[in-house]
């Protein structure tokens, strides 16, 4: 596989926040859950381990890639979750149910017109931090920690979006 160079550089998810987007996300065991920008994979293993669900991590680096399916294995859910050595621009996430990103507002912007394109109707679309532009998110919690208050958004593919292209 060739290598990409990332457009951003891996911040993990505060651990503080991840339940609160599970719980936002709305996961269920039917659903099957993407983390585009995966890093070492602790959302999609959050997911499996906490909801059920099965999971999907995208990730540039090939490096992360195999963290992610090391603390897979540790967590005992590599049979619910994988890891894909990929560029997230020259992905297929169709079969989502819900996507999560923690990525900065210009990896937003360009990634926007792929969820709207792939993503069915009622399809959750969860974002740490970093808004989608005018795409006006249908829910918005803010969560204080000691260090830092994180704002989650939520969208819900509807079909429609593409006109705000």
């Amino acid at each position: 596989m060739p290598q990409f160079k990332p457009d951003i550089g891996h911040i993990p998810s505060h651990p503080d926040v991840i339940q609160d987007i599970l719980n936002l996300a709305q996961i269920t065991p039917e659903d099957i859950f993407y983390d585009l920008g995966c890093g070492d994979g602790q959302m999609a293993i959050a997911a499996a381990l906490e909801c059920g669900a099965r999971g999907v991590g995208i990730d540039i680096d090939p490096d992360r890639i195999q963290a992610a399916n090391e603390n897979a294995r540790a967590a005992g859910v590599s049979d619910r979750v994988t890891f894909r050595h990929q560029n997230i621009f020259e992905s297929d996430f169709s079969d989502a149910t819900v996507v999560y990103v923690y990525l900065l507002p210009h990896v937003n912007k360009r990634l926007r017109p792929m969820l709207w394109k792939q993503l069915k109707p009622g399809t959750r679309v969860i974002s740490l931090d970093f808004h989608m532009e005018d795409w006006q998110p249908e829910h918005v919690i803010y969560v204080p920690t000691p260090e830092a208050e994180f704002t989650i958004f939520r969208w819900v593919i509807s079909g429609k979006e593409i006109a705000l292209e």
